[in-house]
């Protein structure tokens, strides 16, 4: 109550706060608008589990088909690949990276560009995956009529990253994060009704006491489910492993108490929702490549690929006396790219060569290390062993959900939550430590000026 009350007197806050809600407005209105010279089925979303996904992300946008249908996936796309370039891939951009703001734009406008070629590739995808699954018919099918749609999405998708810049500079929290959270959020009301109309919904009909308790259970259990994950990602988010630091130039004469509280926190999970983000959409991207290349009848080779990437099905092998067994390697590649991006965002957040030169310049050592090559070695090798445990962390929420749809324990329409809350949980954790920051900044300011 105490940090909503000073919210309600900090008028900087405030303002931030009604900015990014009228942002999600518009979002939101811009969601139900269905692009025109479309008719539109919800079974097409429902049979493609791909589909299914963009549609969480876009908080059903997709489902409308409306102008932000492509979201904001195409972005986040081109920001995976140019990040992954920077890193001594490509030497043009690795010397960008390094001239401080202006090689920051510079690579920011590489992402944009890039995103528009994404975002047609992408979209197009999308028109015939629909197509192909009777979930979207378009009045004019000709190449002119693809080209309109491509560019109705298209736009839809440049202006959702325009209002996501706004919400960086003049709202609260990371634009893209907040728009993919504020989508997210948007559809958890629809999976709680879906939960209890799989549950609860027939079994009130019937009137049996037996059924209905049974049922009761069924959904209190699931309930359960949420609030336990959002626990348990609340607590990894909130983890941090404590290097104590001592500085040269300190006072002798400080208590020994004093100095034991002097530490350099490392998170967890330093990636946040980054990983889940990204590993989601590099899964997506098979599945539209191929529609893209293949059209309306792609072979099977196609159709096999595309099912090896989706996390929802089972893959068929063929086994000793024509015995048939099943592998979920859609499930262990998306988990293994959870991994992959956890480790590297990481290392790309907390740049362990870095972090030690800036040690040593300013005059800073953790306690019992040499500053220098020593110094590096250790902030490299906690750094691993503690991103170990948060990517670990990230597999298990992300898995159990697909793990329990696979099993047949919970209904595939419901078996998304576990990917939508680690970015909501996570999102909203990064607001809470932006306001408390935007507060404590305000307090001392106030305070100075009293002074």
């Amino acid at each position: 109550m105490k940090k909503i009350a000073a919210i309600l007197h900090n008028k900087d806050v405030l303002n931030r706060i009604m900015f990014t809600f009228a942002i999600f407005l518009i979002f939101r209105i811009g969601s139900a608008i269905t692009i025109p010279g479309v008719s539109i089925s919800s079974t097409g979303i429902e049979s493609s589990d791909i589909l299914s996904l963009l549609n969480l992300m876009g908080g059903g946008a997709l489902q409308q088909f409306s102008l932000f249908a492509l979201g904001v996936s195409p972005y986040i796309t081109a920001q995976i690949i140019v990040q992954l370039l920077q890193t001594d891939v490509l030497p043009t951009l690795t010397e960008l990276s390094k001239e401080g703001e202006s090689g920051r734009h510079k690579i920011e406008m590489t992402t944009r560009y890039l995103t528009i070629l994404l975002g047609i590739v992408q979209a197009y995808g999308i028109i015939v995956t629909m197509q192909n699954s009777q979930g979207l018919t378009l009045e004019d099918s000709s190449a002119w009529g693809f080209t309109k749609i491509i560019i109705y999405m298209l736009g839809g998708t440049m202006l959702l990253m325009w209002l996501g810049d706004q919400i960086t500079e003049k709202g609260i929290g990371n634009g893209i994060s907040m728009i993919i959270f504020a989508g997210i959020v948007s559809a958890l009301p629809q999976q709680i009704i879906a939960a209890f109309q799989e549950y609860l919904g027939q079994k009130i009909l019937t009137n049996d006491a037996t059924l209905i308790l049974e049922g009761s259970v069924q959904l209190a259990l699931y309930i359960i489910g949420f609030v336990v994950i959002i626990i348990f990602v609340t607590y990894i988010e909130i983890s941090v492993r404590k290097l104590p630091v001592s500085h040269s130039a300190s006072s002798q004469s400080k208590t020994s108490e004093t100095a034991q509280s002097s530490f350099l926190p490392l998170k967890i999970n330093s990636a946040s929702v980054i990983p889940v983000i990204f590993a989601s959409s590099l899964m997506m991207a098979p599945g539209i490549l191929v529609s893209f290349i293949a059209g309306s009848n792609p072979p099977n080779w196609a159709k096999q690929m595309t099912n090896v990437f989706n996390y929802q099905i089972l893959t068929e092998m063929p086994g000793i006396n024509d015995e048939v067994w099943y592998m979920p390697w859609g499930l262990i590649i998306y988990l293994a790219l959870i991994v992959f991006f956890t480790f590297f965002y990481a290392n790309l957040q907390i740049n362990p060569e870095k972090m030690a030169q800036n040690f040593q310049e300013s005059g800073t050592y953790i306690t019992g290390l040499r500053p220098g090559l020593e110094t590096q070695r250790y902030i490299s090798k906690v750094l691993n062993r503690i991103t170990f445990l948060g990517a670990m962390s990230l597999m298990l929420i992300a898995a159990l959900p697909v793990v329990l749809s696979l099993t047949g324990a919970v209904p595939t329409s419901m078996s998304l939550g576990g990917t939508g809350l680690i970015i909501v949980v996570g999102v909203t954790l990064e607001i809470s430590n932006q306001i408390d920051g935007l507060l404590a900044g305000n307090s001392y300011s106030q305070g100075a000026i009293r002074r």
